[in-house]
């Protein structure tokens, strides 16, 4: 590995265990308080934020690969495939859960624990987004590029679940909450086939 590599390898590694450390705790909460509430929108925030540690599992094999060349383009395939696949599965629990909840019309209670994680996902994901797209950029990495635009999707989700979910709680159009899921779809779907077909939002500036 050069020199000039190294340290934005290991800054990286750092990255991904915050990543995997917050979207660990966004997870448990967003899940817990979707559940309770019987929010769509938060139930499929806190799937997309599991999704996002496993993500970042990924990417961390990913970064530990970069002294091997070999080693490097392989984790790049697979990471790709995996961040996609998880992304469509995703897609598919939220379009089932979003419509159920519509057509039986079930009214979601209102959650200040799920706002609380929402608001501050919607500060702290931007921030490591722009952050790892560096890293990618500068590793010449479109494997990691998909990752950091997972967490760049993060953000999107947690301003469109907050929207849903605020409405639900301020003025009780309870319908907010999963149009607000069903909202999320275009994004998701769009990064799960770009990761399938091993494309990320990673510019010509990725390229090795």
């Amino acid at each position: 590995m050069s020199t000039d590599r190294t340290p934005l390898v290991v800054r990286g590694i750092r990255l991904n265990y915050l990543t995997i450390g917050y979207n660990t705790v966004e997870a448990v909460v967003s899940l817990a308080a979707g559940l309770i509430a019987g929010s769509v929108a938060l139930v499929s925030f806190g799937i997309d934020s599991a999704i996002e540690v496993t993500a970042a599992g990924a990417a961390r094999v990913r970064l530990r690969a970069d002294k091997d060349p070999v080693r490097r383009e392989h984790s790049e395939r697979w990471t790709h495939r995996l961040i996609g696949g998880s992304f469509l599965l995703l897609a598919v629990y939220v379009l089932a859960d979003a419509t159920r909840s519509l057509w039986l019309r079930e009214p979601p209670e209102s959650s200040r624990v799920g706002l609380a994680i929402l608001a501050l996902s919607v500060v702290v994901m931007p921030l490591l987004a722009r952050a790892k797209r560096k890293v990618a950029v500068g590793l010449g990495s479109g494997a990691l590029a998909a990752d950091a635009a997972q967490t760049s999707l993060c953000a999107y989700l947690s301003l469109i679940a907050l929207a849903g979910v605020g409405l639900n709680a301020l003025v009780g159009w309870w319908w907010a909450d999963p149009l607000a899921a069903i909202a999320m779809l275009p994004i998701i779907v769009k990064e799960g086939l770009a990761g399938i077909r091993g494309h990320s939002s990673c510019n010509d500036s990725c390229a090795n």
